[in-house]
């Protein structure tokens, strides 16, 4: 099967990773296995709920010309998740956003992300707050969608 979603969550990684803004806030691929400590997360392909689906993205296709060229509707999840130690629910909804301005401007500054033939932009956003035994979380989940041709 042809997508270019693979392609796309690389891109974003690989964007946000140097992305000014986001120092210090730990950029990963999809779900991920650590000890981490770490107070600030930037989750691209998954929702950041344990619990949850682990679906990363959709795809929907369809033929752009009578050839070979394909247009795909691109969906894809991100999470911004800041857990406080504390219990401040304000504080850590706050810095949630503060983290997804430099990816909203990385989208409108560069909306392929350098990709040939494709375009992305945050389509929608939830916001899920929680107070957990390690204090006050935050998930800001976010949907990028696109469209790109293969």
């Amino acid at each position: 099967m042809t997508s270019r979603l693979p392609e796309l969550i690389d891109a974003v990684v690989a964007a946000c990773t140097t992305a000014p803004g986001l120092d210090g806030v730990q950029v990963i691929d999809g779900p991920a296995v650590t000890d981490s400590r770490a107070g600030e997360w930037l989750i691209v392909g998954y929702d950041g709920d344990a619990g949850g689906t682990f679906e990363a993205g959709q795809t929907e296709g369809g033929w752009a010309t009578l050839g070979t060229d394909r247009e795909e509707r691109l969906q894809l999840v991100a999470a911004i998740v800041v857990l406080r130690g504390g219990t401040d629910v304000r504080a850590a909804r706050a810095r949630a956003y503060e983290i997804a301005a430099p990816l909203e401007q990385l989208l409108a500054a560069s909306p392929s992300l350098g990709m040939r033939s494709a375009e992305l932009a945050i389509g929608a956003s939830a916001l899920v707050q929680e107070q957990t035994d390690r204090g006050a979380q935050v998930r800001l989940l976010l949907q990028l969608t696109g469209r790109a041709f293969t």
